[in-house]
């Protein structure tokens, strides 16, 4: 994963975008924006964002994977083999985007 020297909800005025490059199980490596990193039941989950060489997601698509940390504070990912599991982290982040969504409708 790349790393940034600033936490993804810093105050530090970077805007600066938070990315990880991921390498797929067909050895394909692509490069994600980090959308939210989040809790549900005392396990936590990330919300990434596949970007073309662009910058850009055309697709739509999200990945989202468990997020762990190490015990000296690396970030891993873990895939998210049980079905419930993936459902209730699906729903999260659902709502989680919503009340995104939301908040822009009240900004504007």
């Amino acid at each position: 994963m790349s790393e940034h020297t600033h936490d993804h909800n810093c105050d530090c005025g970077c805007n600066e975008e938070v990315t990880v490059t991921l390498t797929l199980d067909n050895d394909e490596v692509i490069e994600c924006a980090v959308l939210t990193i989040y809790s549900v039941d005392d396990k936590e989950y990330i919300a990434l964002l596949p970007l073309d060489e662009d910058g850009d997601n055309e697709e739509g698509d999200v990945y989202i994977y468990r997020y762990v940390e190490t015990e000296d504070g690396e970030p891993t990912l873990e895939n998210i083999e049980d079905d419930d599991e993936y459902e209730a982290a699906a729903d999260a982040f659902d709502e989680w985007l919503d009340e995104q969504e939301f908040e822009d409708i009240v900004e504007e």
